[in-house]
């Protein structure tokens, strides 16, 4: 891995758990609960979703990787019906910028940082990563807390699209890494009820990978099994560069140093490990090479 490859993935720690928020907060919640999305996967797949428009299930299986479809297709595209993509917008941000308001009331900061995120965000390369384009093409927020939300939210997709992509060129997306991740750092049992996988699809995926030899007989992650996720990490650092192309190692850490404290602040909300797999945030003033950053999953 390049040191750039690396300091992008550090910056990622980052930026994670600024968007992220909009998935744990109670602010967030509330805001899908006051437009009528009160079941928590309403809320998840119709915000998360809503940057594509009026969207089907079957799309959203695909781009999101990992979720059961029955898990998609309760809630799409039912869900339009009783909501629209305009009313789901405004709820994700207004319930992220409030989360954000409260754990950073200092305004000068958020406005600064998300200065700093925005003049990435317009960066991104989007062929090929339909959630970085379609979160890239919203209009910009005047409001600082929802601008920085919305910047954190286009890097995100940006690196999870690309991680899509690099998850496929390995042969592993989907419920593959789910399982093979429950072998390194996520608790497979809360894994595969959030993600919607039943016991017997689980332990048939499982079988299957043992066949392929990228776990052991006794459901371990293998050397084959441990390289696969190692390439895919690879391959999304490089996939996640295109942003931050151009712009110097000072900058970046300049970069880090703004958001750094918003990160630290967001991550009071989310437990650790986790299940979506998030690493605690780099500090940049503490490890300025990120070398406490890890380069691929590890058991916590």
């Amino acid at each position: 891995m390049s040191e750039l490859d690396h300091r992008v993935r550090a910056l990622w720690t980052l930026f994670e758990p600024i968007h992220a928020v909009t998935y744990f907060s109670p602010e967030a919640r509330e805001a899908f609960a006051d437009i009528g999305l009160i079941r928590y996967w309403d809320g998840y797949f119709a915000g998360r979703a809503a940057p594509l428009g009026a969207v089907t299930a079957a799309p959203v299986v695909a781009i999101f990787s990992g979720f059961a479809p029955f898990l998609v297709e309760r809630v799409l595209p039912a869900v339009w019906s009783t909501v629209t993509v305009d009313r789901v917008l405004d709820a994700r941000s207004r319930g992220a910028a409030a989360t954000l308001r409260n754990l950073v009331p200092d305004e000068r900061s958020v406005t600064e940082a998300a200065d700093a995120l925005a003049q990435a965000a317009v960066r991104v390369d989007t062929i090929g990563r339909p959630l970085a384009a379609a979160n890239s093409a919203l209009p910009v927020e005047s409001d600082p807390y929802r601008r920085l939300w919305q910047a954190a939210a286009t890097l995100r997709e940006h690196r999870g699209d690309s991680h899509v992509i690099a998850l496929v060129e390995g042969g592993i997306a989907g419920i593959s890494t789910l399982v093979l991740r429950s072998a390194v750092d996520i608790d497979a049992t809360s894994v595969r009820k959030a993600r919607g996988w039943t016991e017997e699809q689980w332990a048939a995926e499982v079988e299957e990978l043992a066949a392929r030899g990228l776990l052991t007989g006794q459901g371990e992650i293998s050397e084959k099994g441990r390289a696969a996720l190692d390439r895919a990490e690879h391959v999304t650092n490089q996939l996640a560069v295109l942003p931050w192309s151009g712009v110097t190692d000072d900058e970046i850490a300049g970069v880090a140093r703004t958001i750094a404290p918003i990160a630290r602040a967001c991550q009071t909300v989310f437990p650790f490990p986790n299940l979506i797999g998030m690493p605690r945030p780099w500090d940049p003033n503490l490890d300025p090479n990120a070398s406490s950053v890890p380069t691929s999953p590890r058991a916590s």
